[in-house]
């Protein structure tokens, strides 16, 4: 994979965690467990954000990203992955990390794609670079609100969670009307991705999902394009002793007009990727001495 990677810490960040302790790899290396996270002190929040042509919508995103202020003093660490935009992507970001003041964010990674891979291939490198105990995807095109960050992360800071989905079909927030069809085909493809996980999900296509970072670094991801999320919910699912929550979003959705890159054929590849990944997942976990991705 052809990426270029740059780091920025803002003025006075903490010293970096270290991404697993010697004793937690190793543990990890057999089956993720979730009983030594019921006391632990959350230090940072890891946010992906994959960007293709986001020109328009990046600082605004960061902005609002910026205005957050997570709960516990939970740091930020942002990390952009710019999958080969063709707009001025690149020039936006790199102007917003050199000549923004006053920033909250504690630390800036922006990754590079030379060629152009697809939204899940953006995230399966922000995941492999992500430092913070719990990450979670966040979208640069202002369909889901980052002041609800706190919202997905209660479940987490009082010890019941290790993953936990933002719904937009549950809870009172807010949620832009849009298509009749494209409700019916996430509500279709919600129940069918149960049906195999035997979860109770209302969701399963959310943008807003908040990952244990020990455990997803851990699981064979494949799909590159909008396939990351029946797959990551089907894998997911299989980890023994997961806890897994759902918490209510709101959606601030956007037309193909506006920018919305899903279609139709990602519907049916949605349920391809169910099938494949619920009936013939052969491996779950990367064995110890495999690298997730290469940096």
């Amino acid at each position: 994979m052809q990426q270029s990677i740059s780091t920025i810490n803002t003025p006075t960040p903490a010293p970096a965690l270290n991404q697993l302790s010697n004793q937690e790899s190793e543990t990890n290396n057999q089956q993720p467990t979730t009983a030594d996270l019921q006391t632990t002190t959350i230090k940072k929040l890891s946010i992906i954000i994959p960007a293709y042509n986001e020109e328009k919508t990046i600082t605004l995103i960061l902005d609002r990203i910026n205005e957050v202020k997570l709960i516990r003093n939970i740091e930020k660490e942002v990390i952009i992955v710019n999958d080969c935009s063709k707009d001025n992507t690149e020039a936006v970001i790199q102007n917003y990390i050199s000549n923004s003041v006053n920033l909250t964010i504690n630390y800036f990674k922006y990754i590079k794609h030379e060629v152009n891979q697809g939204k899940g291939a953006a995230i399966h490198t922000g995941i492999a670079q992500a430092t913070g105990e719990y990450l979670l995807v966040q979208d640069a095109d202002l369909e889901y609100d980052p002041g609800e960050y706190n919202t997905l992360l209660k479940p987490i800071v009082l010890g019941s969670a290790d993953v936990v989905y933002g719904s937009r079909f549950m809870g009172g927030n807010p949620h832009r009307i849009l298509f009749f069809w494209h409700s019916i085909g996430n509500k279709f493809l919600t129940f069918l991705s149960n049906l195999f996980s035997n979860l109770n999900l209302t969701d399963m296509e959310t943008g807003y999902k908040l990952f244990r970072t020990d455990i997803i670094q851990r699981i064979y991801l494949h799909e590159n394009r909008f396939g990351f999320e029946p797959e990551v919910t089907a894998k997911i699912a299989m980890v023994p002793g997961i806890r897994i929550y759902e918490v209510g979003i709101s959606y601030y959705g956007r037309t193909f007009a506006e920018g919305k890159k899903i279609g139709w054929k990602d519907g049916f590849r949605a349920i391809y990727c169910i099938l494949k990944y619920s009936l013939f997942n052969n491996q779950l976990f990367i064995p110890k001495e495999e690298k997730v991705l290469s940096p």
